[in-house]
């Protein structure tokens, strides 16, 4: 049974075809990974999920309801979360507290930090952010500064900040880049660890070690198009994904 549905979608900008009728089904609890080379149109595609973009043409569904049209802030509402390349938290505020405003957000629909409105530290929003601390493995570094933290901590964080909403559907955008081979490995068995939980993955990632420790279905981009999508060791066995990833190298 499939919860994202992409049917004939298209986007350019200006005479740039970067999208070019991609049709895609991703199947509930699965981990789908999106490779491809740079320019292939993946991060374009995210971003037609989340509402960054509109597309030109074709149609985005989320468990039975459109995405078109739609804000961000109102997808997330809906379940779905997105990690970006770059970790999106907040330097300035500890981690224990970028960990509960997206939990009283998901609750509320909205949250502002001010001098009257400050993150308090108790309650169930508290208990939950310090639980998804604690499976990160950050739960001993919960009144620190989160602007000090390691690239590899940043974005754990970040995913502890996406989990604590209950996401149907997380998104995430190269989510080891950066990382060294053994916070990768950290972040693939938190990965693992949270697709263990029947949240639906879609994962975009340039890592071949991260994508065949994750996916159970694999999609190929290239040039805007979907040239490929299958299992994980028939991708790797795909003459067309090899000259069009790798200029004929094996996967």
């Amino acid at each position: 049974m499939s919860i994202l549905n992409i049917v004939d979608l298209n986007k350019s900008f200006g005479g740039l075809r970067a999208l070019s009728n991609v049709n895609l089904s991703i199947d509930k609890a699965s981990v789908h990974a999106i490779i491809g080379p740079n320019g292939a149109g993946k991060s374009t595609l995210l971003n037609c999920f989340v509402g960054r973009l509109e597309p030109d043409t074709g149609s985005v569904t989320f468990d039975g309801k459109s995405l078109l049209g739609i804000k961000p802030h109102e997808i997330n509402q809906l379940g779905v979360s997105r990690v970006f390349q770059t970790p999106e938290i907040f330097g300035d505020l500890t981690v224990l507290d970028n960990v509960m405003i997206p939990g009283f957000a998901r609750r509320d629909g909205a949250f502002r930090i001010n001098a009257w409105n400050p993150v308090r530290r108790k309650g169930p929003i508290a208990e939950k952010a310090m639980a998804m601390l604690k499976d990160v493995g950050l739960d001993g570094k919960a009144d620190q500064v989160a602007g000090q933290l390691s690239r590899g901590d940043k974005r754990r964080l970040e995913l502890a900040m996406c989990v604590v909403q209950d996401p149907k559907l997380l998104l995430l955008d190269e989510p080891t880049a950066g990382m060294s081979r053994a916070d990768t490995n950290k972040t693939i068995e938190l990965m693992q660890t949270i697709a263990k939980r029947g949240v639906t993955m879609v994962v975009i990632e340039h890592d071949m070690h991260v994508v065949f420790s994750l996916a159970h279905k694999i999609s190929v981009l290239a040039q805007g198009t979907v040239i490929a999508e299958d299992l994980p060791e028939k991708i790797k066995g795909d003459p067309r994904v090899q000259e069009a990833y790798l200029g004929g190298a094996h996967l």
